[in-house]
């Protein structure tokens, strides 16, 4: 019975991987001092993620509690699996974003990011 189990568990682990979804996300600034409009990608299974209804938020975790963004409504974007958003930050430096979505695809990524007067940028994503 327990090799069943192991096999079970070996044969839906990677299908389950393969249906994680996946972003990226590019920051510039809006013209405003630290105001950043962003173009967030998604692709579940090397397909874009269409038709999600997407939200952002952003703690620094340097100061937990002290500078947050309450969650703002992404819009689509011109290409498949894009999105936009703009953030308006309290300051520079590193944040971590979570980025929720619901409708056909409902999941939830956090990546963490920098912001400069250059823009933004993922450091890094948790695995």
């Amino acid at each position: 019975m327990n090799h069943l189990v192991l096999l079970f568990l070996f044969l839906v682990t990677p299908l389950a991987a393969a249906a994680q979804t996946r972003g990226d996300l590019q920051c510039k600034p809006a013209g405003k001092d630290l105001i950043y409009d962003c173009v967030v990608r998604l692709a579940r299974a090397d397909q874009p993620v269409t038709g999600a209804q997407l939200t952002v938020s952003a703690d620094m975790p340097s100061m937990p509690g002290e500078h947050s963004l309450k969650a703002v409504k992404a819009r689509p974007g011109n290409g498949p699996g894009e999105y936009l958003v703009r953030l308006d930050l309290d300051m520079p430096g590193e944040w971590d974003l979570k980025l929720r979505l619901t409708g056909p695809v409902r999941d939830q990524l956090l990546m963490h990011c920098e912001f400069d007067q250059r823009g933004g940028r993922v450091l890094r994503r948790p695995k």
